[in-house]
């Protein structure tokens, strides 16, 4: 089914995106204060969460529209 050189291309690229076991990542902070001495969360207006998701649903169809549905007059 898989060639042999295949088969150790894939174990390789397996190993080499896993990382080795040598290399540790970095750890998340254990207490919440930690986590929020950086950035702060700032709680936005809902009407301005509504606009933002109106505005994108209707750039989305916009190009939607230009994509799909458009018809050129060149035809």
């Amino acid at each position: 089914m898989f060639s042999q050189k295949t088969l150790w291309g894939s174990l390789v690229a397996l190993v080499l995106l896993t990382g080795s076991p040598g290399v540790t990542l970095a750890e998340m902070p254990a207490h919440s204060s930690e986590q929020n001495s950086q950035f702060n969360h700032i709680e936005q207006p809902l009407a301005l969460k509504v606009g933002v998701a109106i505005a994108g649903f209707a750039l989305i169809g916009l190009e939607l529209w230009w994509f799909l549905l458009y018809k050129s007059s060149e035809s």
